[in-house]
């Protein structure tokens, strides 16, 4: 499932892909749900990365001091600028991986979703990082 391998990292981008749609209204909607009912919310990357307002303090000190250059997209700002110029499906949140212009999986919606806190994300990202950079 993960095949790329680069000769630099700067040949690389993360892009991280909410199970979320954008703006302020559907911001305001996915707040309420998380902090109302959080074992429903449909976005695991979400609750990984941000508390019911703000990003958490590890993932924002994690994101400001790694070399990788990453992108947040919610999944219709993703669909517009991707999906349909390329035909990519994918199912949400995810992590993926640009690399020459290809885009391949990083980081699954199955594993996001069985990963229980902030550290456990970061500790992946380094983990697939050690194993697939050369």
């Amino acid at each position: 499932m993960y095949k790329f391998i680069m000769d630099k990292r700067e040949d690389a981008r993360l892009i991280f892909i909410y199970n979320a749609n954008s703006g302020l209204r559907n911001a305001l909607l996915d707040g309420a749900h998380k902090a109302l009912s959080p074992h429903t919310y449909q976005c695991n990357l979400c609750d990984l990365t941000f508390g019911v307002i703000n990003e958490k303090k590890t993932w924002k000190k994690f994101r400001e001091e790694e070399d990788w250059g990453m992108e947040f997209l919610h999944k219709d700002e993703f669909n517009k600028q991707y999906a349909s110029k390329f035909g990519y499906k994918f199912e949400f949140p995810i992590v993926l991986i640009a690399v020459n212009n290809e885009l391949q999986v990083f980081i699954s919606r199955k594993e996001l979703n069985e990963l229980k806190n902030t550290e456990a994300l970061i500790g992946l990202i380094k983990k697939r990082e050690k194993e697939k950079i050369v």
